[in-house]
């Protein structure tokens, strides 16, 4: 159907979508992790602004975590004997 609309396009509908929902579906468990996780008590939603809330200490927190394990994978190739 792409290459109906879109007859040059380099773009493979399957491959983009297919990437797309692998995309979608790490971001929502980063989010589901927040809120059912066994430390999630700190994490809440507010209605009003429709976005995810917690306390400056529990944000820095959890992102240092976060980040210390990227780090640590992404230096992975180079640790690896």
């Amino acid at each position: 159907m792409l290459e109906k609309f879109l007859p040059h396009a380099v773009l493979k509908a399957k491959p983009n979508l297919e990437s797309r929902i692998r995309i979608l579906e790490r971001d929502w468990a980063t989010v589901y992790d927040m809120f059912s996780g066994k430390d999630n008590s700190s994490f809440g939603w507010d209605e009003h602004r429709q976005m995810v809330v917690a306390e400056d200490a529990v944000w820095n927190s959890y992102i240092s975590v976060r980040i210390i394990f990227y780090f640590l994978l992404s230096c992975f190739d180079q640790t690896y004997i």
